[in-house]
């Protein structure tokens, strides 16, 4: 197998980029179709109409309406030819980003990705999540290219509010565990290959800076400055594990994410907060060291992940609905298996409810 690392043709990050967007996407198309949604609109509108206007390209803002699915895609597309946009700019969460990736892979047109938010590795990678109208798991859209730029603005991401940074930490915390398991395992990444040694140290890199310096961002956040550490989690949460999962592999953590969008109780949790219970999942089910085990744990109570289903809203466990919770993590084609070992929905079943009893104590 053919080793293979991928990633967006350009990365751009600091504070103030946003106003220089309009300089950034003019090489890549005059008429831009932007979409945000309204929140994000309010926020940083202005800044990118004027971008725009000074670049002298012609802008289309969108207003997308909150849910990566089939119709927003499809209604989307239909804006994006009746105005012959030569560019798809994303401007937002992980769902609008993901939303715009997907028009421009059916538009055949590039993609620029301005996370406003640094709550997810989406931007940077060549795949889209796509859920059902009602926010439960779908399907991914493998696109054959990633981003052609993706723009941080660290000012922006900063004044978000400090939760969604947390919860990039634990979409972030996934990282190095699924790598390392799918490069046990040999199978082939999301890049279509095997892993490369430059991906496994990107994948390790992100872990190591979560350690190091995501309680110190957290508390930079909740005070909406940024400093270095605020600076290296945003590159953690973005670069490094956008990079390190697209082209080292998913494994368990993701997979019981998407389970867990069969709980109701689980559908007002932010992606990586489902996914740092996932970790902490993959890990007894993979029986990790309890010295590992209790750094992931720590290191999530540090910051305000959940460590137990009563943290993320289960009232009561009930068991018919979290072994359905278990076989929709192995449903067929699912990143689970990825593992070095055959998993059955009973191993994840009793893994979660280990992971749920280790992670209240």
């Amino acid at each position: 197998m053919d080793k293979i690392i991928i990633s967006p043709s350009k990365y751009v990050q600091g504070a103030g980029t946003l106003a220089k967007i309009g300089d950034y996407v003019k090489p890549l198309g005059g008429r831009p179709l932007a979409i945000a949604d309204e929140v994000v609109t309010s926020l940083v509108g202005e800044t990118v109409t004027s971008s725009f206007a000074a670049a002298e390209a012609k802008l289309t803002m969108e207003k997308f309406n909150g849910e990566c699915c089939r119709d927003e895609i499809n209604r989307i597309l239909e804006i994006a030819k009746s105005t012959q946009a030569d560019v798809i700019v994303g401007i937002g969460g992980g769902k609008t980003l993901d939303t715009a990736k997907s028009v421009a892979f059916y538009s055949k047109v590039p993609v620029v990705v301005v996370p406003t938010i640094a709550s997810t590795d989406a931007p940077t990678s060549a795949l889209a999540v796509i859920y059902t109208p009602t926010g439960e798991f779908s399907e991914y859209l493998m696109i054959p290219t990633n981003p052609n730029m993706v723009i941080m603005d660290t000012k922006v991401i900063a004044g978000a509010p400090t939760r969604l940074m947390v919860a990039g930490m634990g979409d972030a915390l996934s990282t190095y565990f699924e790598a390392r398991a799918n490069s046990i395992s040999g199978k082939p990444t999301m890049a279509g290959g095997a892993s490369t040694k430059a991906a496994l140290a990107l994948a390790k890199l992100c872990y190591e800076t979560l350690l190091a310096d995501g309680l110190k961002a957290k508390v930079a956040v909740e005070n909406n400055i940024s400093d270095k550490a605020v600076e290296n989690i945003i590159e953690a949460n973005t670069l490094l594990s956008g990079l390190g999962f697209e082209s080292s592999g998913l494994a368990a953590a993701h997979a019981i994410h998407n389970g867990l969008t069969k709980l109701e109780e689980c559908h007002h949790l932010y992606h990586g907060e489902k996914v740092a219970f996932g970790t902490l999942t993959q890990l007894l089910l993979e029986n990790a060291p309890m010295e590992e085990i209790r750094t992931v744990i720590e290191f999530c109570r540090s910051v305000g992940l959940p460590t137990n289903l009563f943290d993320m809203g289960v009232k009561e466990l009930d068991h018919a609905k979290l072994m359905e919770v278990a076989e929709a993590s192995c449903a067929e084609g699912e990143t689970i298996h990825n593992m070095p070992f055959a998993v059955t929905p009973e191993m994840v079943f009793a893994a979660m409810l280990s992971a749920h009893e280790i992670g209240q104590m």
